[in-house]
């Protein structure tokens, strides 16, 4: 079995996703993704497959992106915190170019 690593959604990011992705099929993605997330095997091998989770350059804080679908590019943004990982925006796909 798995060894989960500690996600913490303070923002509700969860909630925020689920009133704001266009559809059933993204929402699948959304928790695909957070599955990946909490994988502790990708944390210890560094590969994330699906979210190609990696650092956003220009930025102070240690935040990182983790695609929710690569093609339409809506994403996550997460943080860790005393090893623990944060969840803190969703980007809507249109919007990520923006930021």
């Amino acid at each position: 079995m798995a060894t989960i690593k500690a996600l913490l959604d303070e923002y509700g990011v969860i909630y925020e996703a689920c009133k704001i992705l266009p559809s059933n099929d993204f929402k699948i993605k959304l928790l695909e993704a957070i599955a990946e997330l909490e994988d502790n095997n990708a944390h210890k091998t560094r590969q994330f497959p699906k979210t190609r989770l990696h650092k956003v350059v220009g930025v102070k804080q240690s935040i990182y992106r983790a695609d929710i679908d690569k093609i339409s590019g809506w994403r996550i943004h997460v943080q860790y915190l005393d090893n623990q990982l944060h969840l803190k925006d969703i980007i809507e796909g249109q919007s990520h170019d923006e930021l």
